[in-house]
């Protein structure tokens, strides 16, 4: 992303720290990411074998500049206690500052990229935790060199941090 409004896509992955709930007995913290891989253990129609898949998340996407841009998708929290939340969200950003906001969906479709004849093709996460509630945060983007911005090659990482709420 540089100073020139362009179509991008983007995946994330981090940790989350320090959560807080109402809900007793909710995790207080987790991993979140949009757009990775992940390998899982598939049993093989064909062969009765189990075999190990690669599945695609779905990749995010935006439009804009390091000056604004907006952008959707669906990301993954794998909280640590073994449940999952799914959220469906976009952004509005103002230089470092994007304003987050979606809802928690019921699940994400993942896409096999690996597969062997017999193996599933598509693999689905459902959200079993917080499902129903709405998401809302403000985050702070801080590429590492922001001077990259004003380059023609333009910043392509960025550390992410702020706070997202789910509420119902």
């Amino acid at each position: 992303m540089n100073s020139s409004a362009q179509a991008f896509s983007y995946s994330f992955s981090g940790s989350l720290t320090g959560c807080q709930s109402s809900e007793a007995g909710a995790p207080t913290a987790g991993t979140v990411e949009a757009g990775k891989t992940v390998a899982e253990q598939v049993r093989n129609a064909k062969t009765g074998a189990t075999d190990t898949v690669t599945y695609q998340e779905p990749i995010s996407s935006g439009s804009g500049s390091c000056a604004s841009s907006t952008t959707s998708g669906t990301s993954l929290v794998a909280w640590a206690d073994g449940t999952d939340t799914v959220v469906s969200y976009a952004t509005t950003g103002a230089l470092a500052a994007v304003n987050l906001s979606g809802s928690v969906a019921p699940s994400m479709a993942l896409t096999a990229v690996n597969a062997q004849e017999g193996d599933p093709t598509t693999f689905t996460i459902t959200t079993n935790r917080f499902a129903g509630d709405s998401a809302s945060g403000l985050l702070i983007f801080q590429p590492p060199e922001p001077a990259a911005c004003n380059s023609s090659a333009g910043a392509t990482s960025a550390a992410i941090s702020g706070a997202v709420s789910l509420s119902n």
